[in-house]
């Protein structure tokens, strides 16, 4: 009995062992993860819910249309959102985590300047391509090369504001409030200004505030911008502070033409400035209205399955996370070094525009002009690089 039993246990375990290396040598495919940084709560939330939105349907396009093949294997795309809240410290922990834990090939993200200039050194010492969809402050790529963006840069956006006032509005003077808090805003606030000055007109007041201190009083600033009297008001700003502004600017009596630049998209722009906001101008990157087949049937397959129509970051990130995947499936590795040469050589036409990177991997695009016009965002024009 007890050579039968011992017999029946050796049998046991060498079928164990037989069919347990069968299962280890044939993989048939593998998941990898894709890491995403938004502000998914503050001051900037609604972009971070686009931003998920938009890289979430990239990863699951992807997916449907049979992923990547690396060493012969079929891989697909588990894609891991983490909220930032706006800040720096809060961004470098979620980046620390998706590098780490998660193991992610990649970040999407993050989508403020100042959060990704906490992310990117995290991401380029650890090799791993990072592709922000809305960091637009010129410094964010030159941390390194494995730092790239979907989104056009300050300088370029700054100045197309100030060549569109100067030269289409016909208007000669302006004034600026801004965040001096934020590389955003500030970048924001500089370019326009140099670029105003230089075509030959004049800024008669360069008020700031901080948005760290959660101001909701901009009377003080406004007073005297009011008491400069500019022809145009320029708020370089995110949505809820510029609604602000711009309802308190108008009770003031400071009626005068305002504009700013892609922090302006939101929906809750209107919803909180209401009749202030009315004929606002900014710059963006994406327009619903356009025309062509690829926006159409983008606007139309997102508003299906997310319940409103996309913004300027909901496309950028659909566009970040569409170029990284196609870089992926170039490489055919999931080795950061192989995405990212991948990436520095796409020509990947995106429902935001067609990308090719300089030398610094920021995009060469163009920007287009949206003005407020009955409560809605209202295409006005494009204006190339």
């Amino acid at each position: 009995m007890k050579r039968t039993i011992v017999f029946l246990l050796v049998l046991t375990v060498l079928v164990a062992g037989i069919t347990g290396c069968g299962t280890a040598t044939k993989v048939t495919d593998q998941v990898v993860n894709l890491g995403g940084i938004q502000p998914m709560t503050g001051g900037a939330a609604t972009f971070g819910a686009s931003g998920k939105n938009g890289a979430t349907m990239a990863v699951e396009e992807f997916n449907a249309a049979g992923g990547a093949t690396v060493d012969g294997v079929k891989t697909t795309v588990n894609y891991i959102n983490e909220d930032d809240t706006g800040s720096p410290e809060v961004g470098a922990s979620a980046a620390h985590k998706l590098i780490e834990q998660d193991k992610v090939i990649g970040i999407v993200g993050p989508l403020m300047s100042k959060v990704s200039f906490a992310v990117a050194p995290i991401a380029q010492a650890a090799g791993i391509p990072m592709i922000s969809h809305g960091s637009t402050a010129t410094q964010v790529t030159l941390i390194g090369d494995y730092i790239f963006r979907a989104c056009f840069i300050d300088p370029f956006q700054g100045t197309v504001m100030a060549n569109y006032v100067w030269n289409t509005l016909k208007l000669k003077t302006a004034a600026v409030l801004y965040d001096n808090g934020n590389d955003y805003n500030k970048g924001l606030a500089e370019y326009f200004k140099a670029g105003f000055e230089k075509n030959g007109g004049k800024v008669v007041a360069f008020e700031a505030f901080t948005d760290e201190d959660k101001t909701v009083d901009y009377k003080a600033q406004l007073t005297n911008i009011k008491a400069a009297n500019p022809d145009f008001l320029y708020l370089p700003n995110y949505y809820a502070s510029v609604a602000l502004q711009l309802k308190q600017a108008r009770e003031m009596g400071l009626n005068v033409p305002a504009g700013g630049g892609d922090g302006w998209d939101s929906p809750d722009l209107v919803k909180i400035g209401g009749a202030a906001v009315e004929g606002g101008v900014f710059s963006n990157h994406f327009s619903k209205d356009d025309l062509s087949p690829k926006v159409q049937t983008f606007v139309k397959t997102y508003t299906a399955k997310y319940g409103a129509a996309p913004d300027a970051l909901a496309a950028l990130a659909y566009d970040a996370a569409g170029l990284f995947l196609d870089a992926f499936k170039t490489a055919g590795s999931i080795k950061g070094s192989d995405i990212r040469d991948a990436m520095k050589n796409t020509t990947f036409v995106g429902v935001a525009g067609a990308y090719k990177f300089d030398e610094n991997r920021d995009p060469i695009k163009a920007a287009v002009i949206l003005q407020i016009k009955n409560g809605q965002q209202t295409y006005v024009t494009t204006v190339n690089p």
